[in-house]
């Protein structure tokens, strides 16, 4: 069985359920969350998610098998996933930089740029910097993404273990995975001297590899199958690790990784990935 669930937070009406079961000719469904989320059940996704988009602009679709909805391992991107900004973008703005940090790190988002050369140009922007403004950075600049805790804390409240790599930085992705409560993070790490840093990061670098070893390597230590794992992410690093999980969810994401990614969460927030996983908002778990 496969099932297609629309996704559209507090705003799914009848008439976009009834537009959707003509599309999919009369096929069965239920309200998984009455105004946000409905599922269908489908003998084949052939063609449906198109159509859907298609015919509900500001819906979000997601499509899957039914076996597995409920997935055991998380990993998550963090810069423009859990959080709303890419730190390095903002790090580089205490310096004067923002603008052509920026540039290069959209480039490299997109996939026009090998991330580990675009990371070391960037790095090397930055040396000089008093290391205590990656602290001042973090407070003044870093937020969660709306859902980010409820998502994380659900999943772990059902036994998923929830983990957070990034292609960022360590002094960001450790606080930011304590405050939204995953098992553990994973970034790069800023190398500092004498209180300074050095525009250099230690080796090896976090980055596509490493984020598809994270998910390969943890689900083969947890005994899941790839069915059983949920990526998301945002960026061209992200689409080896969201095409190798059981369901690779893009957010709010660059066409690049939108397009390689089985499912595209363009509307809603974080949540989404809850509904997608057929856990209704009685059970999640918001504090």
């Amino acid at each position: 069985m496969i099932i297609a669930t629309l996704i559209a937070a507090d705003r799914l009406s009848e008439s976009d359920i009834s537009a959707a079961a003509a599309l999919l000719c009369g096929a069965e469904g239920a309200w998984l969350e009455p105004r946000s989320a409905f599922d269908f059940f489908l003998a084949s996704p052939d063609k449906v998610e198109a159509k859907l988009r298609e015919a509900l602009p500001g819906v979000d679709v997601v499509i899957q098998p039914e076996e597995h909805r409920r997935k055991r391992l998380l990993v998550a991107d963090m810069d423009s996933t859990m959080i709303s900004v890419e730190c390095i973008d903002e790090l580089a703005d205490y310096a004067g930089l923002k603008a052509e940090v920026a540039a290069i790190t959209e480039r490299a988002m997109q996939g026009e740029l090998d991330f580990e050369a675009a990371l070391d140009a960037r790095v090397s922007l930055l040396a000089g910097m008093q290391a205590e403004v990656i602290d001042q950075c973090r407070e003044e600049r870093v937020r969660l993404t709306p859902g980010a805790t409820t998502l994380v804390r659900t999943m772990r409240a059902n036994g998923a273990t929830c983990l957070l790599v990034s292609g960022g930085f360590t002094r960001f992705a450790g606080p930011v995975a304590e405050a939204v409560g995953f098992n553990r993070a994973v970034a790069n790490e800023l190398l500092v001297e004498e209180g300074r840093l050095t525009g250099k990061v230690r080796r090896p670098i976090v980055g596509a590899a490493a984020k598809l070893d994270l998910l390969t390597r943890t689900a083969a230590e947890l005994g899941l199958g790839r069915e059983q794992t949920l990526a998301v992410g945002d960026g061209a690093n992200d689409i080896p690790m969201l095409q190798a999980a059981g369901l690779g969810i893009a957010y709010h994401a660059k066409p690049a990784a939108a397009a390689a990614a089985a499912a595209h969460i363009q509307h809603n927030d974080l949540t989404a990935l809850l509904y997608a996983q057929g856990i209704p908002r009685s059970e999640w778990v918001t504090a």
